[in-house]
Formats: C-alpha cells, structure tokens, sequence
C-alpha cells in the first residue's frame, strides 16, 4: 500500500496527484465520488457513469426496460450510498 499526501487549501480544495488520477483512469471534469465508510475509512473512486446521458448504450438492448426505482438504486449504488432513504 502506498500513502500520497495532499495539502487542503484555505477554500477546502485539493489537488488530486497525478498517480491517484491515473490508476482510477480520472479526465478532466470527470466526476469522482468520496465514499465515507460507517468505520470512518473514506475511498475515493471514479463512478462509472457521472450523469444519466453516460448510461446511454451501456447495456446494449434490454429485453425488458428497467423501472425507475431500478435505475435510482443503480445510481446511488455507483455513488457509494446504499439507497436514497440512506442520505
């Protein structure tokens, strides 16, 4: 395991290193995700789909649409949460 140090800035800012933006594949204005762990561990990951139009053609044709409360799940599960009732 490797430990890469960050500094905060006055506006509550950092700056992620170029190690940690390549490993997880992270591009400019891509948006990252904090996942805050109920034992205090906090994990930083790139979500595989930041907005509703990125899911567009990712599951190919389905046989059957997905309803709405499958789709909300799916998006807080890629964000970390474990449903909308946990924010």
């Amino acid at each position: 395991m490797s430990e890469i140090t960050m500094t905060v800035t006055s506006k509550g800012q950092v700056t992620i290193p170029v190690a940690v933006r390549r490993h997880l594949k992270i591009h400019t204005n891509q948006k990252i995700v904090l996942v805050l762990e109920p034992d205090g561990t906090v994990r930083l990951k790139a979500p595989r789909f930041s907005s509703v139009a990125d899911l567009r053609g990712a599951a190919g044709k389905l046989g059957a649409p997905l309803s709405w409360a499958e789709m909300i799940a799916i998006a807080y599960a890629d964000r970390g949460l474990r449903s909308h009732k946990a924010r």
